[in-house]
């Protein structure tokens, strides 16, 4: 089990990370290629049976669960059976790679402080599900790259790291995205690794990251 965030921090820990993704799975790459993170990640759900993330973690001999939201009556239902898959897996810390549902309370509650996301954009500035396109329509000189631990509402939760993104007069989505996943690739493995080794100590809206990875 990961110690809890903000406790004591060592290096070696064992953890059993599941990755939340509904697409192409870029973040799970990312997280799977990293050599720390990689062999923590167990587990991957997708709310599509397309997701393109469910084939790489197939490659890596990953578990791969396509939970069908057509499958359940309600939200509160899916919520539900998206905990006990996670709790059945005896799952320590859930990272959020482009899942585009809203995980919900139940789930929320049985992972505080265990939970992060990865926002294409500066939080508080442009939430929801189109950033890139938010950040380009209101022609913005910067945006970035925010991830931050998962509360009970959208793109809310305490800012674990942040990344500043340049946007250039040239920018299309396209091109603003692509440098935007660089900066994902960066961040969101360094912030599960925190999260796992313990470094994070969370002081309401602030968090903390404790001493230097690997270390203790």
């Amino acid at each position: 089990m990961t110690p809890a965030p903000g406790g004591p921090y060592r290096a070696g820990v064992n953890a059993r990370v599941a990755v939340l993704a509904s697409g192409n799975g870029t973040n799970l790459q990312a997280l799977m290629d990293d050599p720390v993170v990689g062999p923590w990640i167990v587990l991957v759900v997708s709310d599509r049976t397309d997701a393109f993330a469910l084939e790489r973690a197939g490659k890596r001999n990953v578990k791969a669960v396509f939970l069908d939201p057509l499958s359940h009556t309600d939200r509160a239902a899916y919520d539900h059976a998206l905990r006990e898959l996670l709790e059945s897996d005896r799952i320590d810390c859930v990272a959020l790679a482009g899942f585009m549902r809203i995980v919900g309370l139940e789930v929320v509650e049985a992972f505080r402080g265990r939970i992060l996301n990865v926002h294409p954009a500066l939080l508080p500035s442009f939430p929801g599900a189109h950033a890139v396109a938010d950040a380009l329509e209101w022609g913005v000189k910067i945006t970035g790259v925010t991830v931050h631990m998962v509360d009970e509402e959208v793109d809310h939760g305490p800012i674990v790291a942040q990344e500043l993104v340049a946007v250039r007069t040239d920018d299309d989505w396209d091109s603003l995205e692509s440098r935007i996943h660089q900066a994902e690739h960066r961040l969101l493995p360094a912030a599960v690794r925190a999260l796992v080794e313990g470094r994070l100590k969370v002081e309401g809206r602030m968090v903390h990251v404790l001493g230097e990875p690997g270390v203790g």
